[in-house]
């Protein structure tokens, strides 16, 4: 019997604070995902960096030995100065030197990645007014751009996602929830074909060192916000209609946000991921619900009396032919 009463009110134990269960092996999922994610990531790219290492090693110690007049330390300082210059968006190659960082087009396509917070990093100001404008630039125009993608996705979903669901629903009468889920499958679907495999395959014929899987990474870790910055499309030397291309890429990361957001939007609203977050969300306590719609309820109801006394008055002081008598008058009435 006591095992069972101590069964019981373990079970009550974890009822009442559910909430804060689910919350905390949320976290400690998270924090061993990105244990996993860090592990895997050191064990396939660890060997490709010491393969890299040794191979500038040998590179650098044949250029030295090649050219006997130049220290290694000269060497050094040259190619300190190359990669801070190369950090800064400048190449010294001479296939390079042709592209400019900040003509219009390119700082038109840097402007969007800073306000949709891409940041590939490619190119970055050099100025100290550039950078503080940038800063400015930022604190404004991020929150700007999240009004921007909202107004925008809440007008779209009404079209893309609410009004099929419920015409099928109301129509053909299927379940709301069967559609909703059949719906967001086929509307992912149709996204993940019109900017992630079209654009990565014309992207792997537009740019000469991309393949198919480095254009679809390309186009996953724009669209997603990531922005690496390791692949930026038209920074080749011998890119044709560069302008252009710039313009078209800017806007097409401008709709693929959009309908990322799209997606995610009509994701979240199906009902069995509402049911799902709600388990890792602080419910309200019912009590201070009540006191606060009791509190509510009769400041509503004293302001209605009030106004309701305060219109009789003044209808009384507007009435016509009515004249207050004072007491004294009422006494001598009756005295006479």
């Amino acid at each position: 019997m006591l095992q069972s009463l101590a069964g019981s009110s373990c079970v009550r134990l974890v009822e009442q604070h559910r909430s804060a269960w689910c919350f905390a092996l949320l976290v400690l999922g998270y924090l061993l995902y990105l244990v996993f994610g860090a592990v895997v990531f050191s064990s396939v790219e660890l060997p490709y960096e010491d393969l890299l290492r040794q191979e500038l090693g040998k590179l650098k110690q044949r250029f030295l030995e090649e050219h006997a007049c130049l220290s290694e330390q000269q060497l050094e300082q040259f190619l300190l100065r190359v990669l801070e210059a190369s950090n800064y968006g400048v190449s010294v190659l001479s296939n390079a030197s042709g592209n400019w960082n900040w003509d219009f087009t390119s700082s038109l396509f840097f402007a969007s990645t800073v306000l949709s917070t891409t940041g590939y990093g490619h190119t970055v100001p050099l100025s100290d007014g550039g950078k503080a404008f940038c800063i400015i630039y930022s604190v404004i125009g991020i929150p700007f751009t999240l009004l921007f993608l909202t107004a925008v996705v809440q007008r779209i979903i009404v079209y893309v996602s609410r009004r099929p669901v419920l015409y099928f629903h109301i129509r053909w009468g299927f379940s709301k929830q069967i559609v909703a889920i059949i719906h967001a499958i086929v509307l992912g679907f149709i996204t993940v074909s019109c900017f992630f495999l079209i654009p990565a395959a014309i992207f792997s014929v537009l740019e000469d060192d991309w393949n198919f899987l480095e254009s679809f990474y390309f186009c996953f870790i724009s669209l997603s916000t990531i922005g690496l910055g390791d692949y930026v499309p038209g920074e080749g030397y011998n890119q044709k209609f560069r302008e252009l291309y710039k313009i078209g890429i800017t806007c097409y990361l401008l709709l693929g946000l959009i309908a990322m957001l799209v997606v995610l939007e009509t994701f979240c609203e199906l009902h069995e991921l509402k049911k799902f977050r709600k388990l890792f969300y602080v419910k309200k306590d019912k009590e201070e619900d009540q006191v606060n719609i009791m509190e509510h309820d009769q400041l509503s109801f004293s302001s209605i009396s009030d106004q309701a006394a305060s219109m009789k008055d003044d209808q009384k002081a507007n009435e016509p032919f009515v004249t207050s008598q004072s007491p004294t008058s009422n006494d001598s009435s009756l005295n006479n």
